[in-house]
């Protein structure tokens, strides 16, 4: 790929420096930022390399989900001998859950290929993206839901083609219901990301022309497991958006159900007016969503979370905050006016390569905020300059001077990606290394992330756990998960073989 002149000694002195310390905020610097960032290159140079990877992975055979065995289910019928020689069939119990023990658990036992390295989580099922519906095989983003009347819960499955349903029922299997394929007038695209509003998900996709998917999950409730539904995207959507982007695409959509308004960040072209910033819709009437407004002031925006302000900086309670993850560094808007949005803070830290994604650690109580960085591992860069992963630690008690406190360093190589926090725990969605949950509860006392420990794993990519590290770093394995279901079980969204749940098999607080 080819750089503009000067791009990559700016680049380099940036990372020279970011190996000198950690844990510290920094100013963005605008010469990088206007000629790495903001012309797209930086993207470009990570989207090419995962396609690369992936493609190279594809004709490996490794994307054909169908190769792999699935979790033993249902009740097969062995053959017995009775007292007088009669041979009869009795149903064989299905397996409720392979226990993680001797930190391993494997549903074909003496075979590395279903032999999961893990930690205090349990495997209870395990479904191929072929089994839950895609032709591609290929796993991005996720979302769940709990319907509180019925006691149900369900989960949204993100893949190359579409997006598939299905019941986790109470025994933690995958009940699989039906799909939702990609819009018509989009191609296939992996980049595909959930995120919920009350009773519906909303669905976006790197894919040109495939706009913004409401679709409401009670349809599910009558759905006949028997015969899973391929929902039609001109009968079955509650609702479609697509006029706030100029070619039909964004990279995430996010939501705020408590003030009633999705966003989509990262949209393509960065030319257009809001530069691929925050644009904003309406979801009161999720049959007629309507564009609100937006802001392209730092550029692309490639992931946020948008919530209503509650926390120590007084002058703010009650404010529309969204909290951007924007490449190379955390912006703190003020979007409470979506035709007046602005920019309350914009900072960089040392090891800054592609600030990805992040989540606060209480919504009640916005003191503290945990980040992921997607290429410091690869760039080798700032505290990832060994290739283990970084968890940078913010503390936001200011929203126009957050300051980065500190850092927790992984335990394995490989590259973190999305992650979510739970009643102080951050649920991480780490590529080749499967799914890592940190207890984050010590940061208010030590900021500097000194006290934060995983507390539970579960590696779904067996293939590199014998390299020195423990880990590749690469792009492949977990995508996403869900941890926000009442019952406990957690849903990982694979890229490469399908949809794991897995529970605890302890209280976590007392790890």
């Amino acid at each position: 790929m080819r750089t503009p002149k000067g791009v990559a000694a700016v680049a380099a002195a940036v990372c020279s420096l970011a190996g000198v310390a950690a844990g510290k905020e920094m100013k963005v610097n605008m010469k990088l930022k206007a000629e790495l960032y903001d012309s797209g290159i930086r993207h470009e140079q990570i989207m090419a390399l995962k396609n690369r990877i992936w493609n190279e992975l594809d004709a490996q055979g490794v994307y054909d989900s169908t190769q792999y065995k699935p979790f033993p289910e249902g009740s097969p019928m062995i053959s017995m001998m009775t007292g007088n020689h009669d041979t009869v069939t009795e149903p064989q119990p299905s397996t409720d859950f392979i226990a993680c023990k001797d930190g391993m658990a494997s549903y074909v036992p003496g075979d590395p290929k279903y032999t999961f390295k893990c930690s205090n989580l349990d495997l209870y099922d395990f479904k191929t993206h072929s089994q839950l519906g895609s032709a591609s095989g290929r796993g991005a983003g996720s979302w769940g839901w709990y319907n509180h009347r019925s006691g149900r819960e369900f989960v949204a499955i993100a893949q190359e083609d579409g997006t598939s349903f299905s019941e986790v029922s109470k025994q933690g299997k995958l009940i699989y219901l039906g799909r939702l394929p990609q819009y018509p007038t989009a191609l296939p695209s992996l980049w595909r990301e959930i995120k919920g509003y009350k009773h519906y998900v909303v669905i976006g996709s790197e894919a040109v022309d495939h706009g913004v998917q409401i679709f409401d999950l009670e349809k599910l409730e009558t759905v006949d497991p028997a015969s899973p539904v391929v929902f039609s995207n001109d009968k079955d959507l509650a609702g479609f958006w697509t006029e706030g982007l100029p070619i039909g695409r964004s990279h995430n959509v996010v939501t705020n159900e408590e003030r009633d308004y999705g966003v989509a960040v990262g949209f393509a072209p960065r030319n257009a007016t809001l530069r691929a910033g925050l644009v904003f819709f309406d979801l009161k009437d999720p049959k007629n969503p309507k564009t609100l407004g937006g802001t392209g002031q730092d550029g692309y925006v490639h992931d946020a979370q948008c919530i209503v302000y509650r926390g120590p900086d007084r002058k703010y309670d009650g404010r529309d905050i969204c909290y951007g993850y924007d490449e190379d560094s955390l912006t703190i808007f003020d979007v409470t006016d979506k035709k007046n949005i602005k920019i309350l803070s914009n900072t960089s830290y040392e090891g800054a390569s592609y600030t990805h994604q992040g989540w606060v650690l209480d919504p009640m109580w916005q003191q503290y905020l945990i980040v992921d960085d997607e290429y410091d591992e690869v760039d080798a860069v700032g505290p990832a300059a060994d290739g283990y992963p970084i968890s940078y630690i913010w503390d936001i008690s200011s929203l126009e001077s957050p300051k980065q406190t500190g850092h927790y360093k992984g335990l394995r190589k490989g590259i973190d990606h999305n992650q979510f926090v739970k009643d102080g725990f951050s649920y991480q969605s780490n590529y080749a290394l499967g799914i890592s949950i940190l207890d984050l509860r010590s940061v208010p006392k030590d900021p500097t992330g000194k006290g934060i420990k995983e507390v539970a794993y579960f590696d779904t990519h067996p293939e590199d756990d014998n390299v020195p590290g423990g880990g590749n770093i690469t792009f492949t394995g977990s995508w996403s998960h869900y941890p926000f279901l009442p019952s406990g079980y957690i849903v990982i969204n694979t890229m490469d073989r399908g949809a794991f749940v897995v529970k605890a098999n302890k209280d976590l607080k007392k790890v």
